[in-house]
């Protein structure tokens, strides 16, 4: 199956990429690619405390996390926005 293409408006042929994976590692929860996302695709959760960047005494220990992969539409805002390259992008066929 081929990935997903479209057209510019100018009728340039594109492939657009889509979220597939963020870093929780590198995230630092500021909630950039939540504001921008234009189909809800993210949610900002609490850190666990069992994970490595657990900081008891940081006031807002929040991370990002892919809520709904299937919405995102391949725009790449998120990642423009992210000031710690926390996201992973690819072309895809329909349904994967």
């Amino acid at each position: 199956m081929s990935n997903i293409t479209g057209v510019t408006r100018g009728g340039t042929p594109y492939e657009p990429t889509f979220v597939t994976e963020l870093n929780p590692a590198n995230c630092i929860g500021c909630g950039r690619c939540f504001k921008v996302c234009p189909r809800s695709v993210f949610e900002l959760l609490e850190r666990d405390e069992d994970d490595e960047n657990y900081d008891e005494d940081e006031d807002n220990m929040m991370v990002m996390s892919i809520a709904n992969a299937l919405d995102c539409i391949g725009c790449g805002s998120c990642a423009r926005v992210c000031p710690k390259q926390c996201h992973t992008h690819q072309a895809m066929p329909v349904g994967a």
